[in-house]
C-alpha cells in the first residue's frame, strides 16, 4: 500500500504533491483515510505566494532573466517542449 497526502475538504480529497496514477474520472478508487491526532492546517496560498514574490524579486536583483529579448517568445518555446502530465506526447 503506497501513502499519498491530501487535504480533505468537504468530503472532498485535494492531493498535495503526487497523486495516485490510478485515478481515472470514470473510476472509483478505495482509499483508507488516517486522521491525525493534532492534524495541521494546509499551508495557505499566501504564504506559498510570499515565497513566490520572494523568490522572483531576487532573480530580478540579480538579473538572472535580463539576457531574454522577448519573454513571451521565451515562454511559448519552453512550452513547447514540455511534457504534460499524463498525456501521451
Amino acid at each position: 500500500m503506497t501513502t499519498y497526502k491530501a487535504i480533505l475538504k468537504n468530503n472532498r480529497l485535494e492531493w498535495r504533491g503526487v497523486a495516485p496514477r490510478q485515478l481515472s474520472p470514470d473510476k472509483a478508487l478505495e482509499v483508507h483515510v488516517t486522521i491525525p491526532d493534532e492534524p495541521t492546517a494546509p499551508s495557505t496560498n499566501g504564504s506559498q505566494g510570499e515565497r513566490m514574490a520572494a523568490a522572483l524579486e531576487q532573480l530580478a536583483a540579480l538579473g538572472a532573466l535580463a539576457n531574454i529579448a522577448d519573454p513571451a517568445a521565451w515562454e511559448r518555446e519552453v512550452r513547447q517542449d514540455r511534457s504534460l502530465p499524463d498525456r501521451e506526447p
